[in-house]
């Protein structure tokens, strides 16, 4: 205790206890906090930035730098537009499917026959340059890039001739009107442009009826955004922490180290070319007459005032007494590769990539690295389907499909869609399909759900095999892949032993 507590505690005993105790407190909270490393301060962490701050806070002054950022980045660093590429293209591929379930076949197939008009083709993009496959992959490249996306349904009229009366367009993020924020005239309160209730429920976005960023002659912007219906949006982003409303940009932990190492590659660059300049260094003796001959006469020169020199193949030296010539030394490059290599693996591990995809290097991988590799990244690919894609921009997609073919067929009959990623390419497919094959037979998968892990409707395969079959059968073909006339050997069936196994030994089919 110091003088000034043993005073206090000798005058109001009362006060000196609550000092006491106070001072233990904190003293504890000290002990305790020092038990963590990450949460000291000292030395070592003095530049971490400790803040509190929820998600939306964070995201509301630098959400919009980041975006502009990334976006400068993927149109000038490659490695950077191969990041954004190989998401859109992993994630969607050749199109997230849709599969139509109805309790009537009929059903399901009426409304497949309007999807496949107006999904397939350019009908289903406001901007008449996409079919729904093409507007998937460009929306992931969207969220990848910028953070986040927008898809507004837009809906149509019965004589526009389209076989779903209605289209959607994909509009970036700077349609927000971020400045709308804080509480409402109508009670609801609005976070980054977007409106919830007084139940937490998002009701409205505010946008802008053009892209601020617009340069078009004659074209006016609204200072405002325009309040619009959240039953006619579907927002979509990752969600890194709860209650975030708005979506950063994927590039933002690998943005500085990018951008570094982009600055590394130039720098060696203009190294090597500096040096490249300067290949021989000719020194002579100077009395302050200028340089001489041999016999002392002034050098020959152009009309330049440049003294005459040449470098070519079979170098002749002018070897005039205390001339000498000096080779230059080139910087290497032996550093290079090493760096090279932590940066970029750092890089794909932020964005969430394997590096060989990333960077197009496949030298040090072998079979069973490289499976490990892709088993890593198809997790990532099938978490930003399955927790981001479907969920936010498919679910509002099939509440559109539905309102709208209940229009285009008259008919409130209900039917509800499901959603199939595309198939991965299998690394071994005559061990992944004899794996596929041991699964169904032992109950432990489904011939159905086999074939939507790669990437087709299981409806339309069967009807595909029951076609290709009964034509078979009419041409009076056999193929020894018809497993109703073949063996798993391509034998007759009715040649077949009976006892035999349907597989050939290991040692037969090696």
């Amino acid at each position: 205790m110091t003088r000034l507590d043993r005073a206090i505690s000798y005058f109001a005993p009362g006060w000196g206890e609550k000092r006491a105790t106070a001072r233990n407190r904190i003293a504890r909270m000290a002990a305790t906090r020092n038990l963590y490393d990450a949460a000291s301060i000292s030395r070592r962490t003095q530049g971490w930035r400790a803040v509190g701050t929820d998600a939306n806070a964070e995201t509301q002054m630098a959400q919009g730098r980041i975006r502009d950022v990334a976006r400068d980045m993927v149109r000038n660093n490659a490695y950077a537009a191969r990041a954004k590429m190989l998401i859109g293209q992993n994630v969607v591929g050749t199109g997230i499917m849709p599969n139509v379930r109805s309790t009537r076949p009929e059903r399901a197939a009426q409304i497949k026959a309007l999807l496949d008009r107006h999904f397939d083709s350019t009908d289903i993009d406001a901007d008449g340059n996409n079919n729904l496959y093409g507007l998937q992959e460009l929306i992931v490249g969207t969220v990848a890039e910028a953070g986040e996306c927008l898809v507004r349904k837009r809906p149509r009229r019965a004589e526009d001739g389209y076989a779903l009366p209605f289209q959607i367009q994909v509009l970036e993020p700077d349609f927000i009107d971020s400045s709308v924020d804080g509480r409402l005239s109508n009670g609801n309160t609005a976070v980054q442009g977007v409106e919830f209730d007084l139940r937490g429920k998002r009701v409205a976005y505010y946008l802008f009826d053009q892209h601020p960023g617009a340069m078009a002659s004659g074209m006016l912007r609204s200072t405002r955004g325009q309040r619009v219906s959240a039953d006619f949006i579907a927002h979509v982003y990752r969600v890194d922490r709860p209650g975030q409303v708005r979506g950063v940009s994927w590039f933002a932990p690998v943005i500085v180290r990018m951008r570094d190492f982009a600055d590394y590659t130039d720098a060696q660059l203009m190294r090597q070319k500096i040096a490249a300049c300067f290949s021989a260094f000719i020194t002579t003796r100077d009395d302050g007459n200028g340089a001489t001959n041999e016999d002392g006469s002034p050098l020959e020169t152009t009309p330049s005032g440049f003294d005459i020199e040449q470098m070519e193949p079979g170098m002749i030296w002018r070897g005039g007494e205390g001339e000498d010539v000096k080779f230059a030394t080139p910087p290497t490059t032996s550093d290079f590769q090493p760096y090279s290599q932590v940066t970029l693996h750092e890089i794909a591990a932020g964005l969430g990539i394997s590096h060989e995809s990333f960077t197009g290097d496949w030298s040090g991988v072998n079979y069973s690295s490289g499976r490990l590799g892709r088993i890593d990244f198809d997790r990532s690919i099938e978490s930003w389907q399955w927790n981001m894609l479907i969920p936010q921009f498919h679910g509002p997609l099939q509440r559109w499909t539905r309102e709208f073919a209940y229009v285009a067929t008259g008919s409130t009959e209900p039917f509800t869609l499901g959603w199939t990623p595309p198939r991965r390419v299998m690394i071994d497919p005559e061990t992944e399909i004899r794996g596929s094959q041991a699964a169904i037979r032992a109950g432990l998968a489904s011939r159905s759900g086999e074939i939507r892990r790669n990437g087709e409707d299981p409806a339309e395969v069967t009807s595909q095999i029951i076609a290709d079959n009964a034509g078979a059968d009419e041409q009076g073909l056999i193929f020894d892949s018809d497993p109703r006339k073949t063996t798993s050997r391509g034998v007759l069936q009715k040649d077949a032993d009976p006892n035999a196994p349907d597989e050939a030994p290991a040692e037969a089919t090696a």
